[in-house]
């Protein structure tokens, strides 16, 4: 007797955390479908880094959709007029965008249920980030409660799971756990003002989680800045 391997919806942003969840949905057994949004952020370098992840991770598929979230607004991340900070502030950042998970959970729950797929896998976190809302496990289960109604699948009894693999795992224990799956993080965009060519500025909320992550997991950092930084445990 046959098992049939588990087709999965994998929300790829091209950063660091989304490139790990791939590489252990991988390593789990599933057959991946890669799904990037294109939703009007800052630069598209990250949209780049997906697609080469993507590939060499040997994604089944590998789509990327436009949704502006520039109309809407709200976030540094999507409205130029509002500037990253380069500090750390309190409370909820202004690099938060108003229902970006939402947004793109919907999508991959419509691109799962075309695919009769059971599983949508995201890389969010709970340790190290940012504080936004809809990172949380409350959240997470909240979107499967409302996949449940909102779906043919759903009402039929098909249950539909999201995988958060890097929920409650520190920043350096997600890259331990991505270098020992051999995975490149040199391909990955984290930085939330990175240039053209990819460059990280070292400074904003993005890339200060992911430098004291390499640091505290003992590992080089691959990411090439702006100014010359060289990470290392020393």
């Amino acid at each position: 007797m046959t098992t049939k391997t588990p087709y999965a919806v994998l929300l790829l942003s091209g950063g660091l955390d989304s490139a790990t969840a791939l590489a252990i949905a991988k390593d789990e057994g599933f057959i991946c479908h890669a799904l990037t949004v294109d939703y009007g952020q800052r630069h598209c370098a990250e949209l780049a880094a997906a697609q080469r992840i993507a590939q060499a991770l040997e994604v089944a598929e590998h789509r990327i959709v436009r949704v502006d979230l520039g109309q809407i607004g709200g976030s540094a991340l999507t409205d130029n007029n509002i500037k990253v900070p380069e500090q750390p502030s309190a409370g909820i950042p202004v690099t938060y965008v108003p229902a970006r998970n939402t947004l793109m959970l919907a999508l991959a729950l419509g691109w799962a249920e075309v695919l009769q797929a059971k599983v949508i896998s995201i890389g969010v976190n709970v340790l190290d980030y940012s504080g936004y809302p809809d990172c949380r496990p409350e959240f997470i289960k909240a979107f499967e409660n409302l996949a449940m109604l909102a779906t043919k699948a759903g009402v039929e009894g098909n249950k539909f799971h999201i995988h958060t693999p890097l929920l409650y795992l520190t920043k350096a224990e997600i890259i331990q756990r991505g270098t020992r799956l051999g995975l490149d993080y040199g391909m990955t965009v984290s930085c939330y003002q990175a240039d053209d060519n990819g460059l990280a500025c070292g400074c904003c909320d993005a890339c200060r989680l992911r430098i004291q992550g390499f640091l505290a997991a003992g590992i080089q950092d691959p990411t090439k800045y702006v100014i010359s930084r060289t990470v290392t445990t020393q």
